[in-house]
């Protein structure tokens, strides 16, 4: 994969980043498990002291609302796999990855897989950026490690907007401004 490619997809993913990270600094505790209708998903207690996402194999109709900790969840899984493949692992089981238990560590770890990622893909030579990608589309060949770093672009860009929107929302019912 030539130079420009590759920067191509970083900038991108910076700046995709920077948009997130608006956000990120602005969350309060309490947004995390805010939920703005009444059929949502969220993260829950579960046993031992773990937080688990709400889940359907099949994706329900209507479709619940997201609250923003289901979105952070959502995000450490789907990047968590992500890396997994990136560096050759065997991708995590969704069932595996647990909601860490409040905002702060939910930031957090978000960060720390921003930081995991951009190392990976530092280290990834030219030719595995175009090798087929095992994820997210089951090692169709038509698709390469390039196109699931795009992927994992869009796909954060896309969850970073529905946090965005969640926390302004949030804000808006309680008559606050965004960055109270």
């Amino acid at each position: 994969m030539d130079r420009s490619r590759r920067d191509l997809l970083r900038r991108q993913f910076d700046l995709t980043w920077a948009l997130f990270d608006y956000h990120l600094v602005r969350l309060a505790d309490a947004d995390f498990l805010w939920e703005p209708a009444p059929l949502c998903w969220t993260v829950r207690p579960g046993p031992g002291g773990t937080w688990v996402p709400d889940w359907a194999d099949t994706e329900p109709e209507p479709v619940p609302v997201p609250t923003i900790g289901w979105l952070s969840w959502h995000i450490d899984w789907w990047w968590s796999t992500a890396l997994d493949h990136v560096r050759g692992r065997t991708p995590r089981a969704r069932e595996d990855i647990g909601w860490p238990g409040d905002g702060a560590a939910a930031v957090a770890r978000l960060r720390a897989l921003h930081g995991d990622w951009r190392a990976a893909l530092d280290g990834l030579p030219d030719a595995a950026l175009d090798a087929v990608a095992p994820f997210p589309w089951q090692g169709d060949p038509e698709y390469t490690v390039a196109h699931m770093i795009g992927w994992v672009n869009v796909e954060l860009m896309k969850n970073a907007a529905e946090i965005g929107q969640l926390r302004l929302l949030r804000a808006a019912s309680a008559g606050t401004t965004a960055r109270e």
